[in-house]
């Protein structure tokens, strides 16, 4: 399992439309069973989670408490990700897979009103993504890189 996990590393396009592709399959099966919206739910807030983890840097400068000023405040400090690509990648695969496999015991099949957890979980990620980008204003980091000049031309990274 680790060789495989090691040779899809540097394969960052193929690893992501892979995690589609296996979001899409549970979504017909969600679709088609008309059940398992608390999974799905849970799914989605797993996923959020992992997406704040994402965007937030490592260290906290809220955390940190006051500094006096100086200049080096406005030195460039590299942004380091509280949760790096490839395990926001892999921990969402595993989360998608796992509410696949819940997907086959009836159990898990709680009877919801499933249009009130849509709506719970737009307001709660429009809530926290609001938060996470007045956290980035403040603090004035992007958590994207989109490449760097090398010999002229522009290297891109979608995901630093």
């Amino acid at each position: 399992k680790q060789v495989l996990l090691d040779k899809s590393t540097p394969h960052i396009l193929y690893r992501w439309l892979g995690l589609a592709g296996v979001v899409l399959i549970y979504a017909v099966r969600v679709f088609f069973l008309q059940g398992f919206y608390i999974v799905t739910y849970a799914l989605a807030i797993y996923m959020l989670n992992l997406l704040l983890g994402f965007l937030s840097p490592q260290v906290n400068p809220e955390l940190e408490g006051p500094t006096l000023p100086s200049k080096s405040d406005e030195e460039f400090r590299p942004f380091v990700r509280r949760l790096p690509e490839f395990k926001f990648w892999w921990s969402s695969m595993k989360a998608v897979m796992f509410g696949f496999v819940a997907t086959f015991f009836p159990m898990f099949d709680v009877p919801v009103f499933w249009p009130i957890l849509v709506l719970y979980w737009f307001i709660l990620f429009f809530v926290t993504m609001k938060r996470q980008i007045m956290h980035m204003v403040k603090y004035r980091y992007v958590p994207f890189s989109f490449g760097k000049k090398v010999g002229g031309r522009l290297r891109v990274s979608a995901f630093g």
